[in-house]
């Protein structure tokens, strides 16, 4: 039995994937349960794709199985909060996070937000290039699963592995951990840049700059250059800084358009901007496109501004 905790939309598509081949998968929501029980969809998130008859929507925590990985889809500013609420029932358990980000006051990621709160629990993290519609409706989609356990990481992967889904596997939790966080930063600057119609050309140089700062930060981490480099770096900034199927480039948009944004949807870009700006003081590692959409999500600069900040640094080497 896979148990997936969290019914948003990543939640949800990762649910249907798994029921797909046939494997009981239990999905607990905190609300909405009765009607995704009687309709078998996810009304709310994903209209468009029925429940597999072996995925089970539950909505007391108490009654998931005993056996088997805990997919963890809950934001990751509710992470360390949930985890806490619900420690006597995931103390002891294998547990997959399938958030990205940091968080605003400890400055970890998921993996170790796990170790640091549950530390007799078995930690792994699945990240990389996903959209939910897209696994929802089937479609190839390739993804990365950290364990530092490299024995459980097989097991894993073999688990998670569908017909639509690829899993690949690394040790490397920091590498998967940030390069699955930063991507999210530069994102948001490049809808900003794309809003503000400041062109294609520019938003390459965004993406481009923006993956050396993400390297810079993460092998002081302590993370592998090849990590950042693959789907859990690089494929998953491909990705967000390029389609508007991405919260934080739609926030980015907004932003360069001077549009409101609803503030009910999750943006985790946000709240890690501020923490990575905190943490590259603390190393001395320079950010610069990270600290502009740090304080541009305040509001306190325009994107105008915050561009010619960036072009008024010193020249130097690529």
């Amino acid at each position: 039995m896979i148990t997936v905790l969290g019914a948003g939309a990543f939640g949800t598509s990762l649910a249907i994937s798994l029921a797909r081949t046939g494997q009981p998968v239990a999905l607990w929501a905190r609300s909405g349960v009765t009607e995704m029980q009687a309709s078998r969809v996810n009304t709310r998130r994903l209209p468009s794709a029925p429940f597999p008859e072996s995925l089970t929507v539950i909505d007391a925590l108490s009654s998931m199985s005993t056996e088997g990985p805990v997919l963890l889809a809950v934001p990751m500013q509710q992470l360390r909060g949930f985890l806490t609420e619900h420690a006597d029932l995931l103390a002891n358990r294998t547990l997959i996070a399938a958030c990205k980000g940091l968080d605003l006051e400890t400055h970890l990621g998921p993996v170790e937000t796990i170790r640091a709160t549950l530390p007799r629990a078995k930690a792994a993290l699945l990240t990389g290039p996903s959209f939910a519609a897209d696994i929802a409706r089937g479609l190839p989609t390739a993804l990365t699963l950290a364990c530092k356990d490299a024995v459980l990481g097989k097991t894993l992967q073999q688990a998670l592995t569908t017909p639509n889904l690829r899993i690949y596997r690394t040790t490397d939790t920091a590498g998967a951990e940030l390069g699955g966080a930063l991507k999210n930063v530069i994102a948001i600057a490049c809808g900003a840049c794309i809003g503000k119609g400041m062109g294609d050309s520019a938003r390459a140089a965004l993406m481009t700059r923006g993956f050396a700062e993400m390297q810079r930060l993460a092998l002081r981490r302590g993370a592998l250059p090849e990590t950042l480099t693959g789907l859990a770096g690089f494929g998953d900034l491909a990705l967000t800084c390029t389609s508007a199927l991405s919260r934080n480039y739609r926030f980015g948009l907004a932003l360069g358009r001077q549009e409101h944004f609803d503030t009910s949807i999750t943006v985790e870009g946000i709240p890690t901007a501020n923490a990575v700006v905190a943490w590259a003081k603390e190393l001395n590692v320079d950010m610069p496109i990270c600290s502009a959409v740090a304080v541009l999500s305040t509001g306190k600069i325009s994107v105008s501004e915050a561009l010619q900040n960036l072009l008024s640094r010193p020249l130097k080497e690529e």
